[in-house]
């Protein structure tokens, strides 16, 4: 049995005593990640026994497993965890720092295990304890998932955990081996014809089908990568166009893009979810209403598919929507995901019934430059090394790209202004660029 493992998680091992979950730690995983409730014991009160010590040693433990996810670092829980309440605690330290919790579960034998501890110093609790162990484990088996749990792996008895081979894989948001080079293009709202006016520009040799729904292809002969920030479609004239033409690049590999707030809104209308047609979708609907159920379907897919930030170039790049703060950088979970696509709000509705959009790029001092989008601007606008390149195509204003490395801007103007901003562009953008 091969278990696959995020390289960053908090994985929590959960098991009666006796069920072999420190040996099967020590055989996995570095001394340096693990966290045992049994070495806090003892390195509060010298004995790794004493019940006295429990609490103490549990906020030990919780302790230094923040610690160790603050740094973005694998940690191992290894304590018996088999009631919910003592794996609350856990799982609410998980959603803290953005970090997959992964259960691997010792369901072995209570009998066995009893017949283990009769052989440990200090561990003969009696068939009681394991027993009670086990009970409270299985009453709770089928709801880890539903806890928050991202992954539950059961190994039932001791030649499936002798068997077990473990393998590591680093998150999808995770791409700091990749260093491009990329143009990072701005929210684009269905502008196809400027779109195609900037990768020329950019230096993209493009395939392009006028009709039908083929794929399109462009692809640029240095071997670029055209990263586009989400927000593909509604407002501007070609939705249908513009999702060809992202979609058979990123197929090809000379493209690929992270999920907007609009992409969002538009799949759970794939989906035949109930949605509100403002703000421009009721264009991306109408022209996808025309086309096969089996191109939705695909269009679907690759929505589906997006990832909600990518953290490349040893770290040093950070590409997202709406902006991430850098303690999201690398990390996935609900809440970076709802930053990435949305933003950071306080919950209140301005003037123009729209959620007021708190400026969190006033705070950044993260090592990562941040490029996103979302927040249409009359110009590119640089603070804190947070970098936001929508300079409202589709309300008549350009179509801006990023080049990176080099830190290049390159824009191509609006043919014309096909929608209105739903609130004024923000004035006064900053256009320095950080040292």
């Amino acid at each position: 049995m091969q278990i696959t493992l995020p390289d960053f998680a908090l994985v929590v091992l959960i098991g009666p005593s006796g069920a072999g979950k420190s040996g099967f730690a020590r055989k996995h995983f570095l001394p340096t990640e693990i966290v045992s409730s049994d070495h806090c014991r003892a390195l509060i009160c010298d004995d790794e026994t004493s019940m006295a010590a429990t609490r103490d040693a549990f906020d030990l433990l919780r302790h230094t497993a923040a610690l160790r996810l603050k740094r973005r670092r694998l940690t191992v829980i290894d304590a018996t965890s088999v009631k919910r309440r003592d794996r609350a605690p856990l799982l609410a330290l998980a959603r803290e720092y953005h970090a997959p919790a992964i259960a691997l579960v010792l369901d072995i034998d209570p009998a066995i295990c009893a017949a283990r501890n009769e052989t440990r110093p200090l561990r003969d609790f009696g068939a009681d304890v394991p027993q009670g162990h086990s009970q409270a484990l299985r009453s709770s088996l089928e709801t880890l998932g539903r806890d928050g749990f991202r992954a539950v792996h059961i190994l039932r008895s001791p030649d499936d955990v002798s068997a077990v081979t473990i393998t590591r894989e680093p998150l999808a948001a995770d791409c700091r081996a990749d260093h491009g080079p990329f143009d990072i293009i701005g929210d684009v709202h269905g502008c196809y014809d400027e779109s195609i006016a900037l990768l020329a520009r950019l230096g993209y040799v493009c395939d392009l089908y006028t009709e039908g729904e083929t794929p399109m292809s462009a692809r640029h002969p240095e071997g670029r990568i055209a990263f586009f920030v989400g927000d593909l479609c509604d407002r501007g004239p070609r939705n249908v166009d513009v999702l060809r033409l992202v979609m058979g690049m990123c197929a090809e590999g000379s493209a690929r893009c992270v999920i907007g707030n609009h992409d969002f809104k538009l799949l759970r209308w794939l989906r035949k979810g109930r949605i509100t047609l403002t703000h421009g979708i009721a264009l991306t609907v109408g022209e996808l209403e025309t086309c096969t159920e089996a191109f939705r379907h695909t269009v679907r897919d690759f929505i589906a598919d997006l990832p909600a930030h990518q953290w490349l170039a040893d770290g040093d790049l950070v590409i997202a929507h709406a902006g991430l703060p850098e303690a999201m950088h690398g990390r996935e979970s609900g809440a970076v995901k709802d930053f990435a696509m949305f933003g950071l709000k306080n919950g209140e509705k301005d003037e123009y019934d729209l959620p007021v959009r708190i400026d969190w790029a006033q705070d950044y001092r993260g090592g990562a430059v941040v490029v996103h989008g979302h927040t249409p601007m009359p110009e590119a606008e640089w603070l804190n090394d947070v970098l936001c390149i929508d300079t409202g195509c589709v309300f008549g204003g350009k179509l801006t790209a990023f080049r990176w490395p080099e830190r290049e801007m390159v824009a191509i103007p609006a043919a014309r202004k096909y929608a209105e901003p739903s609130r004024p562009l923000a004035a006064g953008a900053r256009t320095v660029q950080p040292e």
